[in-house]
Formats: C-alpha cells, structure tokens, sequence
C-alpha cells in the first residue's frame, strides 16, 4: 500500500490543484511511454493561437480531451494526447503590427521583412507561456514533451514537402481568380474565413438606357460603386419580359460604354427586376458568370478599397463615398429609379470584421476536386465516424461543393511559399531551401514568392506533422499513434479544420489521420448567447478557476453537456459542481476520521445486506459509466458518477454504516472501515477523469497502491460481485424511510421525536422489513417496530402511507398534538383565504388587467393557482386529523 496523507478543513481548490500538477508533471506521468505495450490511444490537441488567451470554448475543448485521455490512461492504454500551439498568421501579425505602430510609431516596411519576422518570433516567445500555463491550470494532463509549434522545424519541413508534393502533381497552381480581399489585414482570406451577417441596405434601381434610344431597362444593386466595373447586363434566358432584349446592347452610365445584354440560367427571375449588372472583376458569381461568356474582367477597386481606373473624379476614392456619389450622380442624370431599404447578408474578415471585397489576385490555388473525393469516401464508407452522426452531413455537403482553396496570403509571417523565380529566364522552381542557381538557364538573378501559406494549410498535417513526418527516424518513433484514435473539436471548424486534414492526411498519408471525429457543441451564455467581445457578455475561464477551482469549471462543463449540442453556461451550475465537491470532500473526511486504526487485511469480513447494496450500486454504476465512456457521452457518464457518489454513497451508505462505526462490535465496525475504503477508491477513480485534482488529493489520503490515482486502473464491472436480491432489499427499505419521512414531514412532526411504526406486509417485503430493521430505526427516526400479516386491521389513528407491497402505518397518538396540529393548519388556510381573496380582487380589475405587462398578470395567476393547491391540500389534512 501507498503511503497516505492526511486532509484537514474545508475543500480548498487553490491549495491543491498547482500542488499536483506540479508533481504530475515533475514525475512524468502525462507521458506516452506508461503503459508500454497496452493499446495505443492517441489524440493530436486542436493548436490554439500561439498568442491567445484560454476562452470557455478552450475550456470546454480541452476538458473533453483530458477526460478521455485520463480514461485510456487509467484503461491501461499506450496514451499520447500531443500539445502543441499555431503560429495564427493573419492574427499574430497583425497583433505586432499594432504594438510596434503604438510603442514605436513604426510600420513592418520600416523594420523590413527579416527584422518584422525577428519580432514577431519574440512575440511568440512572450506570450507562448501565456496558453500554455493556462492549459496546465485547467488540468490538461498532456505530454508536454512531445509539445509543438505549427512554426518549428519539424512541421515547417512537413509543410515544404506536402506542397512540392502537391506542385508536382498538379494539385497546386497559381492563377488569377477572384479571391476573399480584407483591406484592413490587406491579404486573402478563405471562402470560409468570410463571416456572413444581416446587415441593414438597401437595393438601388437604376436605369441603363439602350444603346439604340429606345428606352431603358431597370437594374437593382446592393453595390452600386462596382458599376464602373459593369461589362453586361444578364437576364435568365425564360423570362418572358426579356427575350426580345437579348444581344442588345445597354450604355453604362457615366462611363458611357455600351455593354451588351446576354443570357444565363443563374439570374433569379424573382430579384429585382430580373436584370442583373454583372462585374466580374469584383463579385464572385459574376466572375464564374462572366468565364462562361468570355467576358473581360476590370478592375475598378484596388485593395486599399478605393476606386481606380475610372476618371479623375472617383479615382482614390473610399468605396463607401464612392457608392453616395455614385448615387448622387444617378438622380442627377434622372436614371435613379427608387430606393428600397433590405437586410442582407455582407461578408466580413473573420479576424478584424471588416467588409471584404472581392477582387481578381493572381494567387497559389490548391485544385480541391481530386482531393476531396477519397475524402468524402472515407466517411460515406465507415472508416471515419462522427460522433455525432448528424454532422457527417454537413460534412459531406460542403465538400461536394467545394471550391478551389486559395491558399496564399499576403503577410510576413508564416511559412513562406517554397517556389522561386528566375528573373532572367522566368523559370519556376518549387523546392526546399534556398535556391542559387535557375536549373534551365543557370542564372544567378532569383526570388522567392513573397507570400506565406494559409494558417490552415499548415494545421491541416497537424495529426502526422507532429509525429515527425516526414522524417523517416522521428515518424518510426511515434507511428504507432498513428492514425491518431479521436479528434475532439468543436462544431464551428469542421470546414475549417475536420476535412482539411482528412484530404490532405489521405493524400500524404494514403491513410485517414483518425478514426473518429468527437463534435462538441459552443458554450454559450446563460441565455444561450454566443460569447462575444461586441456584447461583452464573454466569462473568463481563469476568474472561474481562481474563484471555484478548475475541477468544478470542469465537472460542469461536462454535466448536462450532449454530444454536438451547444451548452449554456448557469452560474447556478457551477455552484452546483463546487457544492458536489464540497460533498465528497467531507464524505472523504468522514470515512478517513474513522479509518484510523484501520489494519488492511488484518481481519476476515462479512458484509451486511448494505454493504452488499452498495457494492451492486457501484458495480451498476461502474458499468454504466464506462458504457457511457465508449459512447463518448461524458455528460451521461458525470451524472451516473454524481448519482451514485452524492445519492447511494454519501447520503444513504454512509448514514447506514455510522452505528457500526460507532458500535462495540470490532468486526462489525472493522467490515464497514474495508466497505468505506474500497467503494470511496473505487468512486474516486471514477470521477477523476472529470476533477483530477480533488480525486488525487484525496485518493493519496486513502489506503493505496501505485504512485497516483491518474496510473491506476480502471474499476472493471464484470470484475465486481453481484448482489440484486439485497439490492431489492435496499431499495424496498429506502421507499418506505422515504415514505415515513414525507408523512411526519405532513404531519409537522418534531425533528428529534422517534415514532413507532407498524407495516402491514407478507413475503419476501416481510422479510426486506425484517433485514431492513435496523436501518429503518436510525433512518427514519423509529422507535418500535411491528411487522404484521396482510389481514391484520389497519390501526386507529395513524397516519397511513403505502408502497409497493407494503403497508405503513404510524400511530399519532403521543407523536402530535391534534388540536394543536389542527389549529396551525385552519390558521394556514385562512393566510390562504386572504391571499386568494387579494389575488381575485386583483385579477378581476379591468383597470389593472388592461395597464399592467402580460409578464406581471401571468405570475399574479400563477400565485393564485399555488394558493389555491396549497389550500386544498391543507384541507385534506384537516379532514384526515378530523377522522383521527
């Protein structure tokens, strides 16, 4: 056995938790190498940005992790759950930005590229500590030598080889398309980067007047500035208002060009007036639109979001100003038809919240087509599962409509592209390191492409990048958690992240990057808000853990929580977890107050008919636990924990064990000390993967084997004895303590009164009665007790109760004093009256009905149908004294 501690006062979380992680992680037990030889499970953690701070979606996202990987450690598994943090390109750079422009008034083009990269590393190293220290105050008991950096050299390397890989087989290209421009990050962003919100608008009706004089037709714009960009009109080829009109050809206000008008399927015949200005240069739609027509594609807004290319009035021009003048303009010329008002959507950079503008960019492409066909695959088939099923769909529906995936950005910090150009022959090279020599003409005049990748391209390796890919010796060591066992992550990256690690894996890989894919939901407000800087209603994990501790943050987070749903976080909740903590901490101190003499093995022991009881709930519990466990519902699995510790254990158990404790009998009392030892161990290790910190603490303090709770094994089920019969017994014993509670609850009955009782009962309930003697005295607060036949005569005046085979019996004679009782309860009934009468009067004014909010009326009516119950139930009462 190992050796113990003793625990005094109340649960104090801050004394505790930085105590064990310190020694957890001094003695090496978040490492992969436990367990050698077991099964592996492995888990690649979700890198947060290098540069944050911890959120309730970290905390969320990371408790799940840690519980799982505590589970597979303690199942005797080979576990690695690896750590690491992402570089946040667009993020980070922009955070350096903003600091060297307020502490220095400089700019990144004042310090250059080298210089601007060199500080944006000492920012890194700054605050790198930062996430990290917070993951350890959560309790993330991951291997944190294995931790990486989506920057380091390893996964810098991987990122090198998966381009040349897919540059050589045509999966990369470079080409002019419209792309995602935010001009405050001045980069491109992703299709899925692009955050789409109802913005209030309105819908321009202007007039284009035909090149032949014969009128002109109607068009309706979101965007009017974009018009000097206009090169056709379209209408769907079916629409019956149009059909003459095509192939004529319009004048372009202002500009004053003709532009022809032409036909294509995708116009809506329901938007507008069904004619549809088409920009190709500057929405997407029109782009594809205009490739299919062979349209010319202009440029007329630059990526500082100004106007160019049209005259010496608009040039330089900020967008928005641009859009007033252009409709001032209009109603000048009399080609201002109407303005409607609208809400519609406007996409904004996901990182500044900036109103994108799509622009033609020559730009590096991955062709997605041929990628994401085993990808969808390998989920259509089973070997990559959802949990939740239900996401597979949106799984599935975003990559059969999948896009090509512009992958560079414009930014300085990150992986930079891997391609050089020849200045003297124009040559193209894509290769690792620094290129000297142009292969095909020898010169010497060469320059790297000056844009870095996606963030997510680098993070889509991150399941076999950080496993040493591809460097043969570093993988050899770790391949054996590979494909990884689950990914945890949240609803929200599923695009972002999920499938670009499925695709990019099955391609690098030929094999999927993990088996299943754990869908946890957001965590909201408490009235189910997402959490926001702009509403200011976001709660700060750190206050949390310093106020309650991070085991009860934890446990709640995690009661309640279903698979892929979101979850609201309650205050009253995480009250409700720090008093479950204060509940087993005291549990734990009573059973170590009265274990102190206590000998393993040092007597032979036989249990009772409650510690039979107990041991079948634990073993119920247990399996049902790790069922849950399987299932991944870890919400599921808190609550059977929190059942059995608070319910069976603390509030029944140990209130039946306490006369043996306090009796004569040294066996009997030494039976209950091993019972109190095992099943308090055992409920421990259940509930350490949920508050690892409390469990330790207190497991130490126990009689044990091994060096800590987190490497001790998993309590097996089927290991356990069974003891249904007394599990019946038990059960029929606690209904009728309930049933006797509740009646000298009813009867006003002083708390320190004992009552006799006599039951009415044949069989096998006679017999549970018989066993069961004992603990009906002390639980229910019985003096004498009889045990009747079915026949026998219900006694005068008694309160009566039944159960299931069952009659109780508890005679008031002695026990209440009637009058008394009778006068408290006719004084009770006329508060109600009063109450009842002041409620009619209210909800019968008209006055008041008519003036006051439905909010207030309603609860005025719920109070009266709450009097009127009470009083009727107070009523009963009367009549069964009145019988007596």
């Amino acid at each position: 056995m190992g050796e113990t501690h003793k625990i005094t006062g109340s649960y104090d979380p801050q004394s505790i938790e930085k105590k064990w992680y310190d020694i957890w992680e001094k003695n090496g037990y978040f490492s992969y190498k436990h367990n050698e030889g077991g099964e592996p499970f492995s888990i690649v953690m979700p890198p947060p940005n290098v540069t944050g701070q911890l959120h309730m979606g970290h905390a969320l996202d990371e408790t799940l992790q840690d519980i799982l990987t505590r589970w597979h450690r303690m199942m005797g598994h080979q576990t690695l759950w690896l750590p690491g943090t992402d570089h946040a390109g667009i993020a980070t750079q922009a955070k350096v930005e903003e600091h060297i422009k307020k502490e220095e008034n400089l700019s990144k083009y004042d310090l250059g590229r080298e210089k601007f990269v060199d500080r944006v590393w000492d920012w890194k190293d700054q605050y790198h500590a930062r996430i990290t220290k917070q993951l350890r105050l959560l309790g993330a008991s991951c291997d944190w030598e294995k931790e990486r950096f989506t920057l380091d050299e390893g996964c810098s390397d991987a990122v090198q080889e998966i381009f040349i890989r897919l540059y050589e087989k045509g999966l990369i290209y470079r080409g002019s398309y419209i792309v995602n421009w935010c001009p405050h990050c001045h980069t491109t962003i992703s299709d899925i980067e692009v955050e789409h919100s109802d913005k209030p608008g309105h819908l321009w009706y202007f007039k284009y007047p035909y090149a032949d004089g014969s009128g002109h037709m109607t068009i309706a714009t979101t965007r009017p500035e974009t018009m000097f960009g206009d090169v056709a009109v379209a209408v769907n080829p079916e629409d019956e208002r149009y059909k003459d009109k095509i192939g004529k050809t319009l004048i372009l206000p202002i500009m004053n060009k003709e532009i022809p008008i032409i036909a294509d399927d995708y116009v809506d015949l329901e938007y507008g007036t069904g004619c549809v200005k088409i920009t190709p240069a500057h929405d997407p739609n029109d782009f594809e639109m205009g490739l299919r027509h062979n349209l010319p594609q202009i440029n007329v807004i630059n990526k500082e979001a100004k106007i160019e290319n049209v005259n010496d009035k608009y040039n330089g021009m900020d967008r928005y100003d641009a859009r007033k003048a252009v409709v001032a303009e209009m109603e000048e010329l009399g080609l201002l038809e109407k303005i409607e008002d609208l809400e519609h959507a406007v996409g904004e950079c996901y990182r500044c919240g900036s109103v994108i503008e799509p622009l033609i960019s020559p730009q590096w492409f991955v062709k997605m087509a041929p990628l994401a066909k085993p990808a969808l695959e390998a989920v259509k088939n089973g070997d990559i599962q959802f949990v939740p099923k239900r996401f597979e769909k949106i799984y599935i529906g975003w990559l059969e409509g999948i896009r090509d995936w512009c992958i560079s950005r414009q930014l300085w910090w990150g992986h930079r592209i891997p391609v050089w150009y020849c200045d003297d022959c124009g040559e193209i090279i894509c290769q690792k390191g620094t290129v000297d020599t142009c292969p095909k003409c020898g010169g010497h005049h060469l320059h790297q492409d000056e844009d870095v990748l996606d963030t997510w391209f680098s993070s889509g390796l991150w399941p076999f990048s950080t496993l040493g890919w591809p460097n043969k010796e570093q993988f050899r060591e770790m391949e054996k958690f590979y494909p990884t066992s689950v990914l945890v992550t949240g609803r929200d990256i599923i695009f972002f992240w999920v499938a670009r690690m499925i695709f990019t894996a099955l391609f690098a890989m030929e094999e999927k990057p993990f088996s299943e894919v754990f869908i946890h939901g957001l965590v909201l407000d408490s009235q189910g808000r997402k959490m926001s800087k702009s509403l200011g209603n976001g709660i700060d994990p750190l206050e949390i853990i310093d106020k309650y501790g991070a085991d009860p943050l934890r446990f709640m987070l995690i009661t309640g929580n279903t698979p892929g749903n979101d979850l609201r976080f309650q205050q009253e909740r995480l009250e409700g977890s720090r008093n479950f903590a204060n509940k087993i901490w005291n549990a734990s101190r009573f059973v170590l107050m009265n274990i102190e003499d206590y000998e393993e093995g040092k007597e032979e022991v036989t249990l009772t008919l409650a510690d039979k009881w107990i041991m079948e709930e634990l073993r119920k519990a247990t399996a049902a636990i790790t069922e849950n466990f399987e299932k991944y519902e870890l919400g599921e699995a808190a609550r059977a924990v929190y059942d059995f510790a608070w319910d069976s254990f603390c509030d029944w158990y140990i209130e039946m064990v306490k006369p043996r404790l306090y009796g004569k009998d040294e066996a009997d009392r030494y039976t209950a000390q091993t019972v109190l030892i095992k099943v308090l161990r055992i409920t421990l290790q259940l509930l350490h993967p949920f508050m690892p910190f409390l469990t330790e603490e207190l497991w130490q303090a126990l009689p044990h084997e091994g060096e800590t709770i987190m490497l001790s094994r998993w309590p097996n089920a089927k290991k356990m004895g069974v003891f249904a019969e007394e599990a019946k017994a038990i059960e029929t014993i606690q209904a009728v303590v309930r049933s006797i509670r509740n009646v000298r609850a009813e009867m006003n009955v002083p708390l320190g009164k004992k009552a006799d009782a006599i039951f009415i009962a044949d069989g096998e309930y006679a017999s549970y009665l018989e066993e069961g003697k004992g603990y009906i005295q002390t639980l229910a607060s019985v003096d004498n007790l009889e045990i009747m036949p079915k026949g026998t005569a219900a006694p005068e005046q008694s309160a009566a109760a039944h159960i299931k085979g069952i009659e109780i019996f508890l005679p008031l004679k002695g026990l209440i004093d009637i009058d008394k009782e009778m006068a408290r309860l006719n004084k009770e009934i006329a508060t109600m009256d009063k109450e009842l009468k002041r409620l009619d009067g209210k909800l019968n004014n008209e006055g008041f009905l008519a003036k006051a909010p439905e909010a207030v009326v309603a609860k005025e009516k719920a109070k009266q149908a709450e009097y009127a119950q009470k009083k009727e139930a107070l009523l009963a009462r009367v009549a069964e004294l009145k019988e007596l």
